[in-house]
C-alpha cells in the first residue's frame, strides 16, 4: 500500500494597494521600461498595516479549502513557509491556526526564504507518507515590503506582498500527487543574498542582494534539481506539462526554459503582476494557473525555487 500527498484545492489572497512600475519612477532614478526589460515586473501588490503575513495566509488557506470543499475541521497540520512573520514568535502558522478557528493539530513555520514553499511542501509529502498527518495546508505568504530599503533601486522594484496556499491530502494507491523532491543548500553563498538585520542587532534590516551572482546560480541550480528530481520520479524534461517555478525574474525563467528545452508557454509566469513574493510566489502562480484552467488533471508539473542561504530545491507533481 503506497500513500500520497495529493492536491485537493489552491487559494491565493493579494494586498489591495497595486503598485505600477511607474510610481518608482517618482522618487528613484529609474523608468518603466527599465524595470520592464531588466526583470518582466509590471506591476506588484504592497500590503497595508492590516495585511499581516498571517491575515494573508488566512485568506489564502480559507480560498484553498473552499475549492477543496473542505473546513478547517479537515486539516491536522499547517505548514507556512515565510521570512516575514508578524513577530519573532510565535509563529504566524500558529496565528493562521487561530484565524481558522482550528483548536486541533498542529502548526509550525519553515524559513528558507524564497525557496521555503518547496520545503514546507517537501516536509508535508514527507508526514503525509510517513502517517504522521492526513491533511495539511502548505501556505507561502510574505510582506516583503517590510524589508525593502525604498531608495535602492536595484532591489526594492523587485519585490511585492502576497499569500498562495494549497491543500494536500493523503490518498493510497494512486498515481497522482507529489512524486519526487530535492532540497539542497549552500551557506557558504550567504553574502550574496541576505537581510542587514535580525535579533542580534535588534533590527528588522533591509534586504541585500548581488543580482548578477543570484541570477547565475538560480539557472544554474533551478535546472540541475529540476533533472535530478525528474530522473527520482522516472521522467525526463520531455515529460513536464507545466514549470510553475519561483517567480523572481523573467530573465531566470527564460534562463530555465533554454536549459531544459522547456518552452516559455510551458511556463507559468505570474511575476509581470506580483513582482518576487518569496514563499508565496510558487503557491501564488499554482492558483492563477488553476483559476486560468491551465492545470488540468494528470499534468505533470514542476516546481522550483532558489533563495538566500542559499536554499534550492524542486518537488514534481502529477497534477
Amino acid at each position: 500500500m503506497s500513500i500520497k500527498a495529493v492536491v485537493k484545492g489552491v487559494g491565493h489572497y493579494l494586498p489591495k494597494r497595486v503598485v505600477e512600475n511607474a510610481e518608482f519612477e517618482k522618487t528613484l532614478e529609474t523608468t518603466d521600461d527599465w524595470i520592464r526589460s531588466r526583470t518582466g515586473i509590471e506591476r506588484r501588490h504592497i500590503a497595508d498595516e492590516s495585511e499581516t503575513t498571517s491575515f494573508m495566509g488566512v485568506k489564502a488557506a480559507q480560498a484553498a479549502l473552499k475549492m477543496a470543499g473542505a473546513t478547517e475541521k479537515d486539516v491536522d497540520a499547517i505548514i507556512l513557509a515565510t521570512s516575514t512573520a508578524d513577530l519573532t514568535f510565535p509563529s504566524a502558522a500558529t496565528m493562521v491556526q487561530q484565524g481558522l478557528g482550528m483548536k486541533h493539530g498542529f502548526a509550525f513555520d519553515v524559513q528558507a526564504v524564497c525557496a521555503g514553499f518547496v520545503y514546507a511542501l517537501t516536509t508535508a509529502k514527507s508526514m503525509i507518507e510517513s502517517g504522521q498527518a492526513k491533511s495539511i495546508l502548505v501556505i507561502g505568504s510574505e510582506t516583503f515590503s517590510k524589508l525593502m530599503d525604498w531608495t535602492d533601486r536595484s532591489t526594492c522594484v523587485l519585490f511585492g506582498d502576497g499569500a498562495g496556499a494549497i491543500y494536500l491530502t493523503a490518498e493510497e494507491n494512486t498515481d497522482l500527487g507529489i512524486l519526487s523532491a530535492q532540497l539542497a543548500s549552500d551557506g557558504t553563498y550567504k553574502d550574496i543574498l541576505f537581510v542587514d538585520g535580525g535579533v542580534s542587532m535588534q533590527t528588522t534590516g533591509h534586504l541585500r542582494m548581488q543580482g548578477k551572482e543570484v541570477f547565475r546560480h538560480a539557472v544554474e541550480k533551478l535546472s540541475q534539481t529540476a533533472v535530478d528530481t525528474l530522473a527520482d520520479a522516472g521522467l525526463t524534461p520531455d515529460d513536464i506539462t507545466w514549470i510553475v517555478p519561483h517567480q523572481a525574474n523573467k530573465r531566470i525563467l527564460e534562463g530555465v526554459s533554454k536549459r531544459l528545452k522547456v518552452p516559455m508557454d510551458q511556463i507559468v509566469m505570474t511575476v509581470q503582476d506580483h513582482g518576487n513574493t518569496s514563499a508565496a510566489s510558487i503557491p501564488l502562480a499554482l492558483s492563477v494557473a488553476c483559476k486560468n484552467q491551465q492545470l488540468k488533471q494528470d499534468d505533470i508539473v514542476v516546481i522550483g525555487a532558489i533563495g538566500g542561504g542559499l536554499a534550492w530545491g524542486t518537488a514534481v507533481l502529477r497534477w
